[in-house]
């Protein structure tokens, strides 16, 4: 098969890399109010679900989602900011001894929070409470899957930073790049962990009612 056919592997990867940049610019233009992070994230996760298994357009999905997800995902983000504020603080400022434990928890629940919360609110539609609680049973129960999100992220925010001190010149481009890009390798593993419960309403260790499996409305725009 030619490697420039539109069914080629090489192009499909070519489509979606573009197609990620422009999910990270939208998401980089609607995260400018900062309190609005939340739903930005929980829209990125759904434009590039949907990107990835080539349904819709990427700019239409990325709205829908941010409309929908717009006051809950803004409730769990600005529980995240206040938390994460705090724990900055903490590092950098109260330098006391008998906090370092207390800090190093804090900072390990609040990554594996941080790593499922918004893609449940993308995928499923709960109160933010129930969606943070399952945000833990998720980090927890599938621990390999939360480290292999962190590690992701870690690889990129410790690159930001290198590229930040020592090449300067090269931070545009990561910057094009962006977090929206890394949800490309996000998704998939996240939806692997999801699958059951996306292809059901019901698992036997959560309650019924936490399983409202949304998108449907937007799905084939």
């Amino acid at each position: 098969m030619n490697w420039l056919s539109p069914d080629s592997k090489f192009m499909q990867a070519w489509n979606n890399l573009t197609d990620a940049i422009v999910i990270n610019i939208l998401m980089l233009v609607t995260s400018i109010p900062v309190v609005t992070i939340g739903a930005a994230l929980s829209a990125g996760q759904t434009a590039t679900r949907k990107m990835l298994i080539g349904q819709g357009h990427v700019a239409r999905n990325y709205f829908a989602a941010f409309k929908e997800n717009f006051a809950r995902a803004t409730i769990l983000w600005v529980v995240y900011l206040l938390v994460g504020a705090g724990l900055a603080y903490s590092w950098v400022v109260l330098q006391i001894t008998p906090l370092l434990i207390p800090k190093i928890a804090v900072t390990i629940l609040w990554v594996i929070g941080f790593e499922w919360v918004f893609a449940l609110q993308a995928r499923f539609d709960n109160p933010p409470t129930r969606t943070m609680a399952n945000a833990y049973i998720f980090g927890v129960s599938y621990f390999p899957a939360t480290l292999a999100l962190a590690a992701i992220d870690a690889v990129y925010f410790g690159l930001f930073v290198y590229l930040w001190f020592k090449l300067p010149q090269l931070l545009f481009l990561l910057v094009v790049l962006g977090y929206g890009s890394m949800l490309s390798l996000h998704v998939p593993i996240q939806e692997y962990v999801l699958r059951k419960y996306t292809g059901q309403a019901f698992s036997t260790h959560v309650q019924e009612d936490e399983w409202s499996v949304k998108d449907h409305r937007h799905d084939g725009e």
